[in-house]
């Protein structure tokens, strides 16, 4: 008898196999190297990338500067369609800053290059940064 892939009797599954699976990293090898970069916590602790994770557990993962909070619900470990993921984990990641806010923070221009010592004093300074 075959069991459906939905569904899993696993009581607790590697980091890595669990974001991959649900979808949270495109590959499974991202997943580990997310893990070993320290951009995945597990109930508020650095991830290693087969540390098991089980139902309840928090995860957070820091993908180009925007943090992602998920609570484990069930436990796969095998790739799924997105609607089935969407079942294995609670979102509780804060809401996206609005355009508004986006577009008020300063940007380079792209292209030019890294910022003069001029520029990242004034940029420090703005920012509250300075020793003075």
């Amino acid at each position: 008898m075959r069991a459906s892939g939905n569904k899993s009797t696993a009581t607790q599954a590697r980091v890595d196999s669990w974001t991959w699976a649900v979808r949270l990293f495109k590959t499974r090898s991202a997943a580990a190297e997310a893990c070993r970069g320290g951009h995945v916590r597990v109930n508020g602790a650095a991830a290693k990338p087969a540390q098991p994770v089980k139902p309840g557990d928090e995860v957070r993962i820091r993908l180009s500067g925007v943090e992602r909070i998920v609570i484990v619900e069930q436990i796969i470990t095998k790739r799924v369609s997105a609607p089935i993921a969407a079942q294995c984990l609670i979102d509780r990641s804060p809401p996206p800053p609005s355009r508004e806010i986006l577009a008020t923070m300063p940007r380079r221009d792209r292209g030019s290059g890294r910022p003069t010592k001029r520029e990242r004093r004034e940029t420090d300074r703005l920012l509250g940064r300075t020793d003075e």
